[in-house]
């Protein structure tokens, strides 16, 4: 893979983890299980990430698209 596509790809995934610092997911856990009884219940989890994260991602590909206009001039 290119080093132009790759610098694009942290670009865009460096925005959008500055965008949105953070995400939900829910699973099914088993509470009870009593022979034929059994209950589920759902349990949230937070997953976060600080924005430093995204910028420095950001500036990885910034510096990535740069590397790549000197090696190909």
């Amino acid at each position: 893979m290119p080093s132009k596509s790759i610098g694009i790809i942290l670009i865009v995934v460096g925005v959008i983890m500055i965008a949105y610092t953070s995400f939900n997911y829910v699973t099914t856990e088993r509470i009870v299980d009593i022979g034929p009884v059994k209950i589920d219940g759902e349990k949230k989890h937070q997953v976060q990430w600080s924005p430093i994260a995204g910028v420095v991602l950001l500036v990885g590909g910034v510096a990535f698209l740069f590397l790549s206009k000197k090696s190909s001039t």
